[in-house]
């Protein structure tokens, strides 16, 4: 239960994004970070169940590509991403992320 609720716990944290949709390429950041997934500050459009492909730029500059499935929607707000078969790369990026802002 513990690792569970782990998981969806999200800190905040502003990370460029760079996501592409069917209206076109975004440059946009998160508001939220967590294990599970992040929240995507931005207008383009999606539908909740839509998968998409993803980088987040850490901290230090480096771009970490993510695959994800939207789970909800908030038209001209964002949307918030349930992340999806993370690579061990991804995973530690985020867990060292979240460790060092005191998640």
């Amino acid at each position: 239960m513990e690792d569970e609720r782990r998981q969806h716990q999200r800190v905040p944290l502003l990370l460029d994004v760079v996501w592409e949709g069917g209206a076109g390429r975004y440059e946009v950041r998160t508001s939220d970070v967590g294990m599970g997934g992040c929240f995507i500050d931005s207008l383009g459009q999606v539908t909740v169940g839509e998968a998409l492909y993803f980088k987040l730029r850490l901290p230090g500059g480096r771009w970490i590509e993510f695959r994800g499935k939207v789970a909800s929607a908030f038209p001209t707000v964002g949307f918030g991403v349930r992340f999806l078969n993370m690579s061990e790369e991804a995973r530690a990026s985020i867990a060292q992320l979240l460790e060092s802002a005191g998640a």
